[in-house]
């Protein structure tokens, strides 16, 4: 029977310690992020049922078929960029705000509303 040296098993289990902090820090961080930047239009379960969000036609991103209807790539660039229509803001862009991290940890936050 192969004996484990205590040592090891202890800096094993102190970087899966760290590595499960980072991942809850950063979905934290994302839920931080939407419910200051994006809850006011979009909701903060994703619907767009806020009165802004009524105003703006949000969609219900937990529609599993407006959350087919675009990509991680394109939510990243509306994100930072922001959305216009017929020359009008519909979005003010983030990119001055939030990192490349934090945009597509809401990218995924996003995702996960899908179905809910």
């Amino acid at each position: 029977m192969k004996t484990t040296n205590p040592m090891k098993m202890l800096a094993v289990m102190s970087v899966l310690a760290g590595a499960l902090c980072c991942w809850s820090a950063k979905a934290a961080d994302a839920q931080g992020n939407w419910d200051k930047n994006c809850a006011a239009c979009h909701g903060k379960d994703g619907k767009g049922q806020t009165m802004m969000g009524r105003k703006l036609g949000m969609k219900d991103y937990t529609d599993p078929k407006v959350q087919d209807s675009f990509t991680d790539e394109q939510a990243i660039k509306a994100i930072k960029d922001g959305v216009t229509e017929d020359g009008k803001t519909k979005m003010k862009p983030f990119a001055d705000k939030l990192s490349d991290d934090e945009i597509k940890a809401l990218v995924k936050h996003v995702r996960e509303f899908k179905g809910k």
